[in-house]
């Protein structure tokens, strides 16, 4: 049999192992969250308020939208 010591020196080995492993991707998700809030963060800046026909538009299609909904419903408006 195998000696006590060689277990114990292979189980710390895999637990390094996998903190390394572990480490490493924590480190490539911070990463990856701190890309994504960058790309958030230009698109917001670049962005243009929205013009006035646009808000009319958008009003309007929200408004179809309870009509159907309503109809849906089976509800008279």
């Amino acid at each position: 049999m195998h000696e006590p010591l060689f277990y114990l020196t292979m189980a710390a080995a895999a637990l390094a192992a996998l903190a390394i492993v572990a480490l490493a991707g924590l480190r490539g998700w911070a990463g990856w969250l701190d890309l994504k809030r960058a790309e958030l963060a230009r698109r917001f800046e670049d962005a243009a308020p929205p013009s006035a026909t646009a808000r009319i538009e958008v009003a309007d299609l929200k408004e179809r939208i309870r009509k159907l909904e309503a109809i849906a419903a089976g509800v008279d408006l």
